[in-house]
């Protein structure tokens, strides 16, 4: 048999032209470069936790390894597991899923993509924030559907939903709405109007949606609201669960699908034929997390906080910056037209660079988060202090604050 490699200008599938990615990491080797060369970096671009998981967690998973949780285990997520998830997401959303409502799933992402695999044909229309996560439009386009982009706006103290605009782009074709509620980047939450508004016109248009509720525990004051405890959303909606955020267990790769039965089973049929079965001894560890102490994430919050807090008092004594107060996520989101405009800069590339070459600050840009809108004449910076310390982040933003003010 003779066996030959494949010419070295194969062709790869059409459809691989249309898949994005997280520019962000991008962003990372480019600052690891630079420290690479002795050079002191402020790594605010990724949104990773350097806080450690709970104990409890740890513990728990290696005592299932040790009992031989090695294996293969049901597809959908063992039984303790989709239990403890039920539960909970029942208990804070006000409602009363059960076990056949979750499939386990081994991150958040699957959740996106096996959320449009499920429900999207070729040529259906899926709404999606941008400013936004860059996979669900990479992931809509890969698939063959139509990104169609909705944003928010700045007001006085929060980011607004562009109602308007959801309302606006609603055509025949559109079949699916992506809603990042506790939104990254802006750390925007959704008022109970605005949730209100959006389950009229979900319900009006016939649409179905992805509630990505990955931040739904990570906040500083205040309560989370979901738009699936809204009438009529429960049957409507499949909400996206990840243990990365809230437990600080970015690298375990654990998440769920949690929603209507007839979606959940088709999402664990999608489990079978891709990865069979998340991580089994990793779940042990998610039940840990989800019925004992909750000391560890509370400890977590206060030590985000203290971070956002200290991030905020600087960016917001810089010329030319002005940043809102968050109490979800841990991302700030700064207006730094003033900045950028300063420093002589034409555009947030230009602005990025220049100040990680001068200061080591790294972050992303607005741009980072999909491509920018017809009207957009604003600049913005995402700015993660989920893997700084307090000191870093004084001492960075520090140096960011005394170059700004050198343009005076």
């Amino acid at each position: 048999m003779n066996l030959r490699a494949p010419a070295a200008d194969f062709a790869v599938a059409q459809r691989v032209a249309q898949l994005g990615t997280e520019t962000v990491f991008a962003v990372s080797a480019e600052a690891a470069a630079l420290a690479a060369q002795g050079k002191t970096v402020y790594p605010f671009h990724l949104g990773d936790l350097n806080i450690p998981t709970p104990d409890s967690v740890v513990e728990a998973s290696f005592k299932a390894i040790r009992e031989g949780k090695t294996t293969y285990c049901p597809n959908a997520g063992i039984p303790q597991l989709r239990d403890a998830l039920a539960e909970d997401v029942s208990r804070a959303r006000g409602l009363d899923y059960a076990r056949d409502n979750v499939s386990v799933q081994p991150g958040g992402k699957p959740v996106i993509a096996k959320f449009l695999l499920t429900l999207m044909d070729p040529g259906d229309e899926v709404l999606y924030p941008n400013p936004g996560f860059p996979i669900y439009g990479s992931v809509i386009d890969f698939f063959g559907g139509v990104a169609v982009p909705y944003t928010y706006t700045e007001g006085c103290d929060h980011f607004h939903l562009d109602l308007e605009g959801i309302e606006r782009q609603i055509t025949p074709r559109t079949r699916l709405l992506i809603l990042n509620d506790l939104h990254n980047p802006t750390a925007a939450e959704c008022t109970p109007e605005e949730l209100e508004r959006l389950a009229e016109l979900v319900v009006e248009h016939d649409l179905l949606v992805l509630s990505d509720e990955a931040y739904f525990d990570v906040r500083f004051a205040g309560a989370s609201r979901s738009l699936v405890s809204l009438p009529g959303m429960r049957e409507r909606c499949v909400i996206l669960y990840s243990f990365s955020k809230k437990y600080a267990m970015t690298g375990w790769r654990l998440g769920a699908a949690i929603g209507p039965k007839p979606i959940i089973d088709v999402i664990t049929t999608l489990n079978v034929n891709i990865e069979s079965c998340a991580n089994h001894f990793v779940q042990y560890g998610a039940v840990a997390a989800l019925t004992g102490d909750q000391s560890g994430p509370r400890e977590m919050m206060a030590t985000l906080k203290g971070r956002r807090d200290a991030a905020l008092q600087i960016l917001n004594s810089t010329p030319g910056i002005r940043c809102l107060t968050p109490e979800t996520t841990f991302y700030l989101y700064p207006n730094v037209t003033g900045a950028v405009k300063k420093t002589g800069c034409v555009d947030h590339e230009s602005f990025r660079r220049l100040v990680l070459e001068r200061t080591g600050v790294s972050f992303c840009t607005r741009l980072h988060f999909g491509h920018a809108l017809e009207g957009e004449d604003q600049y913005y910076l995402r700015l993660a202090y989920s893997g700084v310390s307090t000191a870093q982040i004084q001492e960075g933003l520090g140096k960011l604050k005394a170059f700004i003010e050198s343009y005076n």
